[in-house]
């Protein structure tokens, strides 16, 4: 072991290390972590290697992914996603809760204190926001990564071989991946808060009266095309965190895009995405210009526009 120390390979073997113990139960770390520095150390020894950097990273690469090898020393099978999808699904699933999660909640909270609620009513509106927005992160994400799963489609990075340099380092992110879990974050936020406006009705007027946010009335028809559009685009971004980007998927691309998109840009051209009567109790009755809705309709088919071609030269390298 002072063989790999001293040739100065640790600090990869320590960061594979972290990366398994710290999900395994506490108990278990202590003994986990020198068995497998042991392990690794021995077996870099025992090849005499040349170039011991080299033969540590290879020793690592066989090894796996140590989110996988993390699973069978805690013991907790990954049936129901799969071990080629489950470390990218652990992943995203964290930046959503660390990201989306606290967003939601934090504007639910300050939504009740503006409406004059009480210490224990902005808690228990947290609480409950936690619960029931954490819930269907975790349940839909579930369903997406499922279906990936048993789509029997998984070509590129799914079916890739795990090597060290996929292990995270502090000091140098990957940009691509967490511009991905952002993109999938932003996204997911988008849908939590539409869905969450509407069942929970946050805006209250002086007389008590609670209000969606945004017109009620898309829920009888245009909504549902821009949330169709919006879970597409989380879909594909858990696609490209887990697989190469393919022609063919920036082909979904457009159809999440335009999905998502064209709708939106129609709403806010006819002006009929915020709730006339939260409109009218918020401001007054002020109504903005019909250019203001105009530039953002183009704003948004341009925003979108642009990740289609993102995605077409990302397909290309």
């Amino acid at each position: 072991m002072s063989k790999l120390h001293a040739s100065g390979t640790g600090t990869l073997t320590d960061r594979y290390v972290v990366e398994v113990v710290r999900r395994i139960p506490a108990d278990q770390r202590g003994d986990v972590a020198d068995e497998l520095r042991a392990t690794i150390a021995d077996t870099v020894e025992a090849r005499g290697p040349a170039a011991p950097e080299t033969t540590e990273r290879e020793v690592l690469t066989e090894m796996g992914d140590p989110i996988r090898l993390a699973a069978r020393y805690a013991d907790r099978p990954l049936a129901l996603i799969g071990p080629g999808l489950y470390p990218t699904y652990v992943r995203l699933l964290t930046v959503l809760l660390s990201t989306v999660l606290p967003v939601v909640t934090a504007l639910s909270a300050a939504l009740d204190i503006l409406d004059g609620q009480g210490a224990d009513e902005v808690i228990g509106g947290a609480v409950g926001a936690v619960l029931t927005v954490g819930a269907q992160m975790i349940a839909w994400l579930t369903v997406v990564f499922a279906l990936i799963e048993r789509s029997g489609k998984r070509p590129g990075a799914a079916d890739r071989t795990w090597t060290p340099d996929d292990l995270p380092d502090r000091g140098v992110p990957k940009e691509r991946s967490a511009a991905v879990y952002v993109r999938a974050a932003w996204h997911a936020l988008l849908i939590a808060l539409i869905v969450w406006q509407h069942t929970a009705q946050p805006y209250r007027t002086d007389g008590g009266t609670r209000l969606d946010v945004l017109d009620p009335g898309l829920w009888s028809g245009w909504i549902w095309p821009v949330l169709a559009g919006l879970a597409g685009l989380v879909t594909l971004d858990a696609i490209r965190a887990v697989r190469v980007w393919t022609f063919t998927l920036a082909a979904w691309s457009i159809a999440a895009e335009a999905a998502f998109a064209l709708p939106l840009a129609w709403i806010l051209h006819r002006q009929e995405l915020f709730n006339p009567a939260f409109l009218s109790d918020a401001n007054g009755g002020w109504q903005a210009p019909q250019s203001l809705y105009t530039v953002a309709a183009v704003g948004v088919l341009a925003v979108s526009a642009g990740e289609v071609v993102k995605r077409f030269r990302e397909a290309q390298n």
